[in-house]
């Protein structure tokens, strides 16, 4: 019997959602970690490729020959009292670094990587101090002034530390740097967790960190102090320079205990990592308040404080958000960090409700806010992510603050962590990722292998083949740009509903199966070669904002896919801002390459505007426009672009 998707509320567009604020049920899905993950991708794996050479080699360069933050570890050994270098940050940027290794190791062995990293590890245990304290500035500038002021970013530091110590054990075993974090994390847990010390981290991202140690050691200690420095926040406690200087405790969320925080403020990278770590204290405690914060959180940021790439934090001025629906395009800050963040925070709230909304969100994120800031070539990056430009931006080589290199880096290298989750007898899929992983049903062992050329073809075939028939229910997500139901409040909408449905095919006939939260699930059981295709409908979609988002009144852009599309002047005889949009433009779609990334671009009949004969007035010409994804632009040099075209003669500005 012919079964049809029904697509609910939560599904219906990737941005477009409704969920309960109050008493939102948890459970634990535990996702499969990269290092159980094989990529077969041909969309990732040469990424992962670019980024295990290209971008690691700009990372070491950067790291040890063009700034101090290795010759700072050197110097805290030879304690010779010689001068720290750079920033008082600088020491998060070599463990991400080696956390991206640790992933790209992984990924693909290189005896000379991991020679080098293991150089960085033994720097960075000679420079830990004997009761575990570990940090270059204050051990070079003044060891009396540590853990006074909450801003430094100590903890920060600490929290890298932490995150890459596991991700370098997971992948080589080799215990060093994990027995340097634990001590580290022994040392904070018996200096804060007492009577009568408050203290909020100035940036957070220790929180999850923690959780991350907790999860590999067991030690219970680690989630305690986690909950913890969560539960700091929004009392007063929080003083430092930068909030001195704000005279504003919503810059760093502390402005109100996270248990009772309603809406997205400040900075967005450290709200980011606040609500991941308060998500994963969240899996294990079972704490409602902290998931129905963030709950409110998630709505208040996706329904009116998210761009279109799923890039967040629209002003420069405090790296973060200001007022809703403030989401201008040629300004839009929405920093690669950000992006990454919403990667994290959504994978999590993922696993802790089995909701494939919020899924939805962290592939908008990957695939175009995020990966934005990565250039093809791997060796040049974007801080912040315009969806406009009039032709004055371009990639760069390094930051004076380098958070975000080594961010994008261990986010690409790591893509395997976000594919699969699992519980007891249940196989969730997420991300359409050609890739092979084991699970373990029981006794049984269950290998599964997906195979697909997404985003850019929307078919998706998944093998199982466990040793014995077993029983147990596979979930796959249905994508929210999949579908057609509108949902009321939904910051973007696709303007026309689509053609075609999503398929799912069980052996090659259509299968049986219940949508749930945004699965099909397809309980059965099951025995070796059995196939699930899925069959994406990949039209060209043009998609509306909401009026109040101004920036975007009366305009529209395109996706295909999880792909946000934007026109670049490279492609288009270097215009873009004499484009208006027809009533009933026709789009088709073309097989190309922007260097040498392979892509699908799109082509659109859209009306050049010129200046008419009088010179008084305007006219309009047809004209084929060339768009290509989003994540691609800026990668030939300086070129406007835009993402929103307009769809009205008031909005279009012509070339003198």
């Amino acid at each position: 019997m012919q079964h049809t998707i029904k697509i609910s509320l939560s599904t219906a567009i990737t941005f477009c959602f409704l969920a309960s604020s109050t008493d939102v049920d948890a459970q634990r899905i535990q996702p499969v970690r990269f290092s159980e993950v094989n990529i077969t991708d041909q969309f990732w794996k040469p990424k992962q490729e670019k980024v295990a050479t290209a971008t690691l080699n700009a990372c070491i360069v950067q790291t040890e020959e063009k700034s101090g933050r290795i010759r700072n570890f050197e110097k805290v050994a030879r304690k010779q009292g010689e001068k720290h270098e750079g920033i008082y940050y600088d020491d998060s940027d070599v463990y991400k670094a080696i956390e991206a290794m640790a992933y790209s190791l992984k990924n693909r062995p290189d005896a000379a990587l991991e020679a080098k990293a293991d150089e960085w590890i033994a720097k960075i245990a000679a420079a830990q101090l004997p009761d575990g304290y570990l940090n270059t500035y204050y051990t070079l500038t003044g060891l009396d002034q540590r853990w006074t002021d909450m801003e430094k970013h100590e903890d920060y530091c600490a929290g890298h530390l932490m995150e890459a110590a596991v991700a370098y054990f997971n992948t080589t075993g080799k215990r060093v740097l994990l027995d340097v974090a634990i001590r580290f994390a022994d040392h904070i847990d018996s200096t804060f967790r007492v009577a009568n010390r408050p203290w909020v981290s100035g940036h957070q991202e220790i929180e999850l960190a923690l959780m991350k140690l907790y999860h590999l050691t067991n030690q219970e200690r680690y989630l305690k102090l986690a909950d913890w420095f969560l539960q700091q926040r929004g009392h007063g406690y929080g003083k430092g320079k930068i909030w001195d200087e704000w005279k504003d405790p919503k810059y760093c969320q502390d402005d109100v205990p996270v248990k009772q925080q309603k809406e997205i403020t400040g900075h967005a990278v450290r709200a980011m990592y606040q609500y991941t770590g308060a998500a994963d204290v969240a899996s294990v405690t079972q704490d409602p308040g902290y998931l129905n914060a963030m709950t409110t959180v998630w709505e208040d940021v996706v329904f009116r404080n998210m761009y279109l790439t799923g890039g967040i934090g629209s002003s420069g001025n405090n790296e973060g958000f200001t007022e809703d629906y403030d989401l201008p395009n040629g300004s839009a800050y929405s920093e690669t960090c950000a992006s990454v963040g919403m990667v994290f925070w959504n994978q999590r709230m993922n696993s802790l409700t089995g909701d494939a909304k919020y899924i939805d969100v962290l592939e908008r994120s990957l695939y175009n806010g995020a990966l934005d800031g990565l250039s093809l070539s791997g060796d040049r990056f974007f801080y912040g992510n315009p969806l406009s430009s009039i032709g004055n931006n371009a990639r760069n080589e390094w930051f004076g603050t380098a958070c975000c290199p080594s961010n994008i880096a261990r986010l690409v290298a790591s893509v395997g962590d976000y594919i699969y989750g699992k519980t007891d007898n249940k196989i969730w899929v997420n991300l359409f990722v050609a890739s092979n992983t084991t699970f373990q049903m029981g006794k049984t062992s269950v290998p599964l292998r997906t195979e697909t050329d997404y985003p850019w073809n929307g078919n998706v075939r998944i093998k199982v083949s466990p040793g014995q028939k077993v029983k147990y229910a596979l979930h796959v997500r249905i994508p929210g740009w999949a579908g057609n139901t509108p949902v009321p409040g939904a910051l973007y909408t696709f303007t026309e509903a689509g053609n075609t449905k999503a398929e799912i095919l069980l052996n090659g006939k259509p299968a049986e199966y219940l949508v749930e939260k945004g699965y099909a699930v397809i309980d059965r059981t099951w025995q070796k070669d059995d196939e699930v295709e899925i069959r994406l409908p990949m039209e060209i979609r043009q998609v509306k904002a909401r009026k109040e988002v101004k920036a975007n009144e009366d305009r529209i852009a395109i996706q295909r896919g999880p792909i946000v599309y934007c026109i670049e002047g490279a492609d288009n005889a270097g215009e873009v801002w004499d484009l208006l949009v027809p009533e009933n433009p026709v789009f088709k779609t073309q097989k190309s390459q922007v260097l040498n990334e392979s892509i699908v671009a799109v082509q659109a009949n859209l009306l050049a505007v010129k200046p008419a004969p009088d010179g008084l007035n305007v006219r309009t010409e047809p004209k084929l426009v060339t768009a290509i994804p989003y994540y691609t632009w800026a990668n030939r040099g300086k070129s406007p672009m835009q993402v929103w075209l307009p769809s009205k003669m008031k909005h279009i500005r012509i070339a003198e």
